[in-house]
């Protein structure tokens, strides 16, 4: 609607620029915000900053995943102790779900190996479980809030 809001100021003004749309981008910004009560979903740019702060958590989550796999591996004598550990979630629904098993494996040192069919439940393999298993926790914890604050 934004964006139609937005072409439609560029045609009334007839001036194919960007810097018109862009004007009228923050005109149809404005009318749905002082609207967005007579719609039944969130404001979008509410929604889209969720997203953004959930991508910049993935991407703090992996770079510091990575110095910790990073730190093992490293060590002169590598002492290890991989395992697999029992997490619980709250999120609920299945794309919500999905999201946070897939944030989970994509960071390195942990794979999902199983969800539960319930959803709250998931068996996570990591390389070492005293160091690992914090960092996993604690990850889960972050994604958890961002991954609610885009779909709630």
């Amino acid at each position: 609607m934004n964006l139609l809001i937005a072409f439609l100021w560029m045609f009334l003004q007839d001036e194919w620029r960007f810097l018109t749309f862009f004007s009228g981008y923050l005109v149809g910004l404005a009318l749905i915000f002082f609207m967005r009560r007579f719609f039944s979903s969130v404001f979008y740019v509410k929604r889209l900053t969720a997203v953004i702060k959930l991508i910049f958590i993935f991407i703090k989550e992996l770079i510091l995943s990575s110095i910790l796999v990073i730190k093992q591996i490293l060590r002169p004598k590598m002492n290890i102790t991989p395992g697999i550990f029992k997490l619980t979630t709250k999120l609920k629904g299945d794309w919500e779900i999905t999201t946070l098993m897939l944030l989970l494996t994509l960071t390195p040192g942990s794979v999902v190996m199983e969800v539960v069919p319930e959803g709250n439940l998931c068996y996570i393999h990591v390389m070492d479980i005293p160091e690992s298993r914090d960092a996993v926790l604690h990850a889960t914890r972050s994604f958890e809030k961002a991954i609610m604050e885009v779909t709630r």
